[in-house]
């Protein structure tokens, strides 16, 4: 074992706790005017028909405002664009139209992935649609193309992030030619939410052109930020306040059918027969309520497996529909690593029974989410019937900041066997309660973060607290960001994600470029980054150092090389190859460097790839030599093919020796329409020693109704033999009132 020494590191060296960076946060200009505010495109309300046929011949497009002279984002954001565009829009009493037409004058071919719904932005040649209805440069929608006719659609949060988990009911159509491709769609009012009586909304245009390498968008945005960014928005003006509408209730409701079978387990084979769904009920223009009863997710794409050699759990994104919209207000309190709310925690093998919740603006300051779900007993286990409920209330500041309070509850109830043992790993409850403060300056360069949080259980194991804070600057140069954050050890957040407790961590880094003029190579730099642990008595615990230059081309494709030094006090037994073997002893001290290198070709290219590798030293004077790939090669639009593979070979002493594993992923992806689309994904797992094949069909027959056919199988590598598999027939389908 290396021999590296302790240290202790008094905390005022390090950590002024989050008053300080929130004092230097209140010190900026955060009530500016927004940016943009001069760009303003007028729509005006139309009595002609409009048919989309991504043709753009109708009579309600001649008397239109056009937004055109787009500007310049990429590859260098000094000048207007070189790729001409044109966007029209107008409405009726129950639509908002758009025609967007893009003509080349760079010639070549178009490049698209595939037709399949939310699509990879930056494989793409695209159009984006990003509004904000409450003008309030936090919250909004996006929706969009790519030049084969593929949909986009997802809710707008934290400024400029898009989650494209989110469907709503729209329609579009694409028309192209050499000179030309022209986008046209309709969103019916009752997709959306906004409120009533505003007529100024922040709007913005984006388009992604690969054959010549330009992103360009209605409004300047500097090249640092993504033209998603709603803080440089201009403004859709109305001739008069957008439709109320009357009444918007939605009802989903699904039929299930299936068989399955647990091999591993010597079940017999099961059929399934469910009936469930979803109501969707407006209590405003800007507020909607959700009723799910019984629901199924069997339709949700499967996790992509990872190789995990962390020593703590590892997160998954959420991807049930359900918990999605608004999903923002209840996911991003907190930090990555510091969540009170995680909402796949919920429903895990377990059923749900029933959820209901509110959600969205209650006007351009408020905001409001309120969630319950209730979730079913288990005899076999011992698992209570379990109530989850949660609050997030949302206010905003100055011009984009905001200060937010979360309630999460956790009750437990009717114990199938009601033990002092079944309460301990049962707790009758788990609470947490917090404030959090946003920082979003006027022009997006300043950026923040401040909270605290208290937990509650019913033993003091479970009372603890944390608290963190982050404060970020970005320039066209310049990007720099200084954090801290501790979680005392008997803070608890059983409906969150928190990997790690007993600890205080200050993490940095910063980074700056240089654009050589007339090169391949688009922009250049250094960026040294550090994160160091530290115990709840300041004794470090582990700490990496990561030296990084970034190499970006003007064909897209991207360089990295970097060195990282790392050293870990073990606080608990740990598995160096996490594959079963022997532990490493806790109090351990174990040091090591490496080597890293990553490319990411141009996605022009039919053929696509990517590689990466670590080189260097690993626990107990061991070594690891880490590989990972990405191919793909597309028929376009129909046919994408993928493979991912990860390779991990470690040399460490005995009684561990050498271990070495494969991880393999293949996915053939086959979009028929945009509308018609079948997948089929296949991972190898060596270290999880698992084989799994998913198979989904899907068929939109109407908007945001569907039809699916999903075959998943799992077998143990060895011995060769099946694990589980399941078949399932499932129809939804979305009525409107």
């Amino acid at each position: 074992m290396s021999s590296t020494n302790k240290n202790t590191i008094p905390l005022s060296a390090y950590i002024k706790v989050p008053l300080t960076l929130l004092a230097l946060a209140l010190a900026l200009p955060l009530a500016a005017q927004k940016k943009n505010q001069s760009f303003q495109l007028h729509i005006r309300k139309t009595t002609a028909a409009i048919e989309i046929d991504g043709i753009g011949n109708d009579l309600a497009w001649q008397d239109t405002d056009v937004a055109t002279n787009f500007y310049m984002v990429l590859p260098m954001d000094n000048g207007m664009a070189n790729e001409p565009s044109e966007i029209r829009m107008t409405y009726d009493e129950n639509n908002l139209y758009l025609l967007a037409t893009f003509y080349n004058a760079t010639k070549g071919p178009y490049y698209v992935e595939s037709l399949r719904r939310d699509f990879i932005f930056g494989k793409n040649d695209n159009f984006l649609l990003f509004m904000d209805p409450f003008n309030n440069q936090t919250t909004g929608y996006s929706f969009g193309s790519n030049a084969a006719g593929a949909q986009w659609d997802g809710t707008m949060h934290s400024g400029g992030s898009v989650d494209l988990n989110w469907d709503s009911k729209w329609i579009s159509a694409v028309t192209s030619d050499e000179e030309k491709w022209v986008f046209e769609m309709a969103i019916p009012f009752k997709s959306i939410r906004y409120e009533d009586g505003v007529m100024d909304w922040g709007i913005n245009f984006s388009r992604l052109d690969l054959k010549s390498g330009e992103k360009s968008s209605w409004t300047p945005i500097p090249r640092q930020f993504p033209t998603a960014s709603l803080a440089y928005t201009g403004t859709l003006v109305w001739d008069s306040p957008p439709p109320s509408p009357s009444s918007n209730f939605s009802i989903i409701p699904y039929v299930l059918g299936g068989i399955n079978q647990d091999k591993e387990n010597n079940t017999d084979t099961q059929y399934d027969k469910k009936i469930g769904g979803d109501v969707k009920l407006s209590l405003s223009t800007s507020l909607n309520l959700d009723l799910t009863v019984n629901p199924d997710f069997s339709q949700v794409e499967v996790d992509r497996q990872v190789t995990n050699l962390d020593r703590f759990e590892l997160f998954f994104p959420e991807k049930r529909q359900f918990f999605l919209e608004n999903g923002d207000l209840f996911a991003n309190f907190g930090y990555a690593t510091i969540r009170p709310f995680f909402s796949r925690r919920i429903g895990l093998g377990v059923p749900i029974r029933a959820g209901a919740r509110v959600s969205g603006n209650l006007n351009n300051k408020w905001r409001l989410g309120l969630m319950d779900m209730q979730t079913a007993s288990i005899e076999e286990t011992g698992l209570p019937s379990q109530n989850f409920g949660v609050l997030s209330l949302q206010r905003k500041v100055f011009a984009r900041s905001s200060i937010g309070l979360m309630l999460v509850n956790k009750e437990s109830f009717n114990y199938p066997q009601d033990t002092d043992s079944l309460r301990t790993v049962f707790p009758k409850f788990n609470r947490n309660v917090g404030l959090e403060y946003n920082l979003a300056s006027a022009n997006n360069q300043w950026t923040g973060k401040a909270f605290f949080l208290k937990s509650f259980a019913p033993n003091k194991n479970g009372n603890g607290f944390t608290q963190a804070a982050h404060l970020e600057y970005k320039s066209r140069k310049w990007n720099w960001r200084i954090q801290e954050e501790s979680v005392e050890d008997d803070y608890t957040a059983e409906v969150g994600f928190v990997p790690r407790n007993g600890y205080v961590n200050i993490t940095s880094y910063a980074g700056y470029l240089f654009f050589p003029k007339k090169s391949t190579i688009l922009s250049h730099g250094p960026k040294l980054s550090a994160s160091y642990f530290f115990s709840e008595k300041l004794e470090r615990t582990d700490n990496i150092t990561l030296f990084e230059y970034l190499l970006d081309f003007r064909d897209r494709s991207k360089l990295n090389f970097g060195v990282s030094d790392e050293y870990v006090e073990l606080l608990s037994p740990f598995d160096p190859t996490r594959s079963g073997k022997e532990l490493l002893d806790i109090g351990t001290l174990h040091h090591w460097n490496a080597y890293t290198f990553d490319f990411i070709s141009k996605p022009q290219s039919m053929f696509t790839y990517s590689f990466g590798g670590r080189f260097g030293g690993y626990y107990s004077e061991g070594h690891r030599t880490s590989l990972i790939s990405e191919l793909g090669y597309r028929f376009q639009p129909f046919v994408s093919l993928s493979s991912n593979l990860s390779y991990n070979h470690i040399n460490l002493p005995a009684p561990w020796n050498t271990t070495e594993f494969w991880l393999i992923g293949s996915e053939v992806d086959i979009t028929f329409t945009n509308k018609l689309f079948f997948a089929t994904l296949f991972q190898y797992n060596e270290q999880s020693k698992n084989f799994n094949l998913n198979s989904r069909f899907q068929w939109r027959y109407k908007p945001a109704s569907d039809l699916f056919l999903v075959y998943s199988n799992n077998y143990l590598i060895e011995p060769l033999e099946g694990r589980n598999w399941a078949l399932t027939l499932k129809f939804t389908y979305w009525f409107n009132k």
